[in-house]
């Protein structure tokens, strides 16, 4: 049990929370600059009702959600022979593996605009092939925001699917295999019921990230592909329209909350069966 004593250390800490953090986030959702409450709560009324901005608000937890999926599709697996292996290069490859996090956001998104432009990588080798007669439109996609989104938060997936994994004593799979459970029915039966924890954390952290990313969408979807994020930075940019700045941040916010929720039921769900 904590003391009294050693519950005071904790009151610098949530200063320094509500003064830096919780205080200025309700400020800007709420009451930002020159704007009262009421016209935020009524322009995010407008928000939810309006076709144009339901279309904003469902391309972004679209994207978001199929972001996530790719995510977990992809980086379980890999976080699972990562965990698994035995080669003295395994932490090597995690080092690879995580490597993308150490780099700028608008360096590996720069990196796509090589490959998906009019003219580049992609577009030329299937031009090259006769697949196409000139190269395709890819920038400025859904496709391309899911590529971009993908590659930025894959890495995230896999180190949060690892821990998780890497928690699981290996001797498990042994013994499903001994009972006759092939490879396939052990990673679902068993290995994924144990790290469950690890995926719900690993989705909650992509899908957060996803529909809250700038740089990605506007790089690679730009002004055809508007998500809440670039709509956000227009209207506090450009039209300086600080009531609809916050009622697009109080919907980004009320997503990520949802999210989180349904994340901890599933969660405490998955370590309860």
């Amino acid at each position: 049990m904590v003391s009294r004593r050693q519950g005071w250390l904790i009151v610098p800490g949530l200063v320094l929370l509500l003064a830096g953090f919780l205080v200025p986030s309700v400020l800007m959702l709420l009451a930002p600059p020159g704007v009262t409450t009421g016209e935020v709560l009524a322009r995010f009324g407008q928000m939810v009702t309006d076709p144009f901005d339901l279309t904003t608000i469902g391309r972004t937890v679209g994207l978001g959600l199929i972001v996530t999926l790719i995510c977990l599709v992809l980086g379980f697996p890999l976080a699972y022979l990562l965990a698994r292996a035995q080669s003295r290069w395994a932490g090597l490859l995690l080092a690879l593996a995580i490597f993308p996090l150490l780099l700028s956001n608008v360096v590996r998104t720069f990196g796509w605009l090589v490959i998906l432009g009019s003219q580049g990588v992609l577009g030329q080798l299937l031009t090259s092939l006769g697949l196409t007669e000139t190269p395709p439109q890819l920038l400025y996609t859904p496709v391309a925001i899911v590529l971009g989104l993908t590659q930025l938060f894959l890495p995230l997936a896999i180190v949060s699917i690892y821990s998780a994994v890497s928690q699981v004593p290996a001797g498990l799979d042994d013994a499903a295999r001994g009972l006759g459970a092939g490879r396939a029915r052990t990673l679902w039966d068993v290995v994924v019921p144990l790290s469950w924890p690890g995926v719900v954390v690993a989705a909650t952290l992509v899908f957060a990230g996803s529909v809250t990313a700038y740089t990605t969408p506007y790089l690679l979807g730009g002004s055809r592909q508007r998500m809440l994020s670039t709509q956000l930075y227009s209207y506090s940019t450009a039209t300086l329209d600080w009531a609809a700045a916050s009622a697009t941040a109080l919907v980004m916010t009320i997503l990520v909350f949802a999210v989180s929720g349904i994340s901890t039921l599933a969660g405490r769900k998955g370590a309860t069966s």
